[in-house]
């Protein structure tokens, strides 16, 4: 993706997520120079991996198969293992009207999806074989707000403004807006998108970045580089 595209479509984002009544923290607004001035007291931010996310899973074609992340707060793994502690997450997401965020699971994360607002969220469903991989031919139990529903194999949910579906590791599921873009709440367990997706097709989960002008804000995948 070029960087020109991504500054443009964090522009965008920030609108939408304020047109529904949400606002960034401030570290989102910081410049790069700002980011490298302050890394020291920002690093729970740069070790929790908090902040921008855009990804075209290095397919190239961002409108068709992408997503936008923020990544609000993340949890530590090692609380998570011992049962106590931070051993939660928080992200907001933007799915544009018919972009695919493609099949994948989770090992560890469980998590609520939550359409925050603006056209419906759909979500495509399979379950998982005896080993956890993809099974074309099984499904599975969700809790929409906490109401059981029981899905078959390629079965569609249609989440509406408010409404949520839980996600369990090994739940498969793929994601787009219908009708127009979704703002997206998650609520989840400590989350680690380096290691946890597990996608159905041998994709990449970062975009690979041409550097045509200089970055607004730092997404996530550029604090190695430039916050070391």
């Amino acid at each position: 993706m070029k960087r020109s595209t991504i500054n443009a479509i964090m522009s965008e984002a920030d609108d939408l997520i304020r047109k529904h009544g949400f606002v960034l923290p401030p570290f989102a607004y910081w410049t790069p120079d700002e980011f490298v001035a302050r890394k020291d007291e920002a690093r729970n931010v740069i070790s929790a991996r908090n902040g921008w996310d855009i990804t075209d899973y290095g397919a190239g074609e961002y409108d068709k198969m992408g997503l936008f992340l923020f990544t609000l707060r993340n949890g530590r793994l090692a609380d998570l293992q011992r049962g106590g502690g931070m051993c939660y997450a928080e992200k907001l997401l933007i799915s544009r009207q018919d972009q695919l965020s493609p099949m994948h699971t989770h090992v560890i994360k469980a998590e609520d999806i939550i359409n925050r607002g603006g056209a419906t969220l759909v979500i495509e469903l399979y379950g998982s074989d005896d080993q956890g991989q993809f099974a074309e031919d099984r499904g599975g139990t969700v809790f929409c707000d906490g109401i059981q529903r029981d899905y078959a194999p390629g079965d569609k949910l249609r989440l509406a403004p408010g409404e949520s579906v839980t996600l369990m590791p090994g739940d498969w599921h793929a994601f787009w807006g219908e009708g127009g873009d979704v703002l997206i709440g998650e609520v989840s367990t400590v989350n680690d998108d380096e290691t946890d997706n597990i996608f159905r097709e041998p994709i990449g989960r970062f975009a690979t970045i041409e550097e045509d002008v200089a970055p607004t804000h730092l997404l996530v995948s550029d604090y190695a580089k430039w916050l070391a």
